[in-house]
């Protein structure tokens, strides 16, 4: 695998940490939203990845790398009080709060952050490699 392909697959790796990051910031800026009816109400986001395989000429050389498939919403239960004075309850008397898990949410923003920065160590170690190779021709 050439170096310039390890620059590519970590791209990918830090494009997709960086829609986690987005997905997790949405979740926790939404977290203590609450609506009148369960469909009305936010529900947490996870971005789905799958590796991504091209196989070139023959399955000689392989390219690795990142995909973001999508993003699915959360089928966790939302969380229903009974408010019958809060602006928005429902001819119940309930509200919906949104399924978000703060603390779940930090955590994936503090491993996201951690891929994010391990895909740009590997990017200046490869563009060192390729530098110090480009120096060897030179002497």
């Amino acid at each position: 695998m050439s170096l310039l392909r390890v620059l590519d697959i970590s791209a990918t790796g830090m494009s997709a940490q960086s829609v986690r990051l987005n997905t997790t910031a949405s979740n926790l800026a939404n977290a203590n939203s609450v609506s009148s009816s369960a469909e009305q109400t936010y529900r947490s986001r996870q971005p789905i990845f799958a590796a991504e395989l091209n196989r070139a000429q023959g399955g000689l050389s392989s390219d690795v790398g990142v995909k973001v498939q999508g993003i699915v919403e959360s089928d966790a239960p939302l969380n229903k009080e009974y408010a019958p004075n809060h602006p928005k309850s429902d001819a119940d008397g309930f509200i919906y709060h949104s399924n978000v898990n703060v603390m779940e949410e930090m955590a994936n923003m503090i491993s996201a952050s951690r891929a994010y920065q391990t895909n740009v160590q590997i990017a200046d170690a490869a563009k060192q490699m390729l530098s110090r190779t480009l120096q060897m021709g030179k002497g």
